[in-house]
């Protein structure tokens, strides 16, 4: 054992360590969304986070200009990278805008056996439209659905990937149910589509013949709603690096999301969608 070798096994075995969360998924210029929302909630959860970035877009509050992707060799480098020398404790996974993408983050976090990986399956834009193909969606469901430890999809996400109409409660709740047929763990179906002052979250996990759960809170009246997928999914990766059970990451994500819209609703940025505030009070953090 050489010098340089020991002296990293002592500064491993004296040092601390920060919990760390990688985040795969696109750019948003407008820092609403996507990296830049997760590397926030990741810093405002107090994780250290990494990224291996999919895709690039021009965006603000009004919406995407334009979409450059990265190519597939360099997200694999991206990750490998991070992965082979940092290493993580959970990883969020967010837009992946074609077939390759997805099969080639298959293949990494398989071949370093990650584990804690929460999955925001971003198929639909804020105007309703499909922004994957069905080739895509298939690659998705069949390869990174049953590695994942839950995923986050919203209405139309879940309309999309089950081929059906969701617009009651009861309809979420089965729906979320279906959503385990494809393998994963256990779903979290966001409920912020739904008309009415209430707002539902449907959880349901696999436990035998399935345990569901509820989450019911007031409709925040903020237009201020930009990147709270992303919010919710980088919340809950940061919760499971830290220790936390499923279904104590989940229930605490909700509350830091439904927090960071309520101390967000007074603020400006942009004529648009504004985003939340990552970085509420930060002295209630643990």
């Amino acid at each position: 054992m050489n010098l340089l070798n020991t002296d990293l096994i002592i500064l491993n075995q004296k040092m601390k360590k920060y919990k760390k969360v990688l985040t795969i998924a696109g750019s948003d210029s407008g820092g609403g969304a996507g990296i830049q929302a997760d590397l926030k909630t990741i810093s405002a959860l107090g994780c250290y986070g990494t990224t291996a970035i999919t895709a690039i877009t021009a965006q603000n509050t009004l919406g995407v200009n334009a979409i450059y992707p990265i190519p597939t060799n360099i997200v694999e480098k991206q990750m490998e990278a991070v992965l082979n020398d940092i290493g993580t404790d959970s990883v969020k996974i967010g837009m992946l805008h074609s077939a390759e993408i997805i099969m080639t983050v298959h293949k990494v976090l398989t071949k370093l056996k990650v584990k804690n990986i929460v999955l925001d399956p971003v198929m639909v834009a804020a105007s309703g439209d499909k922004l994957i193909e069905d080739n895509t969606i298939d690659a998705l469901t069949g390869y990174l659905f049953p590695m994942v430890n839950i995923i986050t999809p919203n209405i139309p996400e879940a309309a999309i990937l089950l081929k059906d109409i969701i617009s009651t409660k009861d309809d979420m709740i089965e729906s979320a149910g279906n959503l385990l047929k494809f393998g994963c763990k256990a779903v979290l179906l966001k409920g912020g589509h739904l008309k009415g002052k209430l707002l539902f979250d449907v959880y349901y996990r696999k436990n035998g013949n399935g345990d569901v759960k509820i989450f019911e809170n007031r409709k925040i009246d903020t237009r201020n709603v930009h990147g709270t997928g992303c919010t919710l999914s980088s919340a809950i990766a940061c919760f499971l690096a830290r220790g936390y059970s499923m279904d104590t990451a989940v229930e605490s994500a909700i509350d830091y999301l439904h927090n960071a819209l309520d101390f967000g609703k007074e603020y400006l940025t942009g004529r648009g969608h504004g985003p939340v505030n990552h970085f509420f009070n930060p002295e209630k953090l643990k």
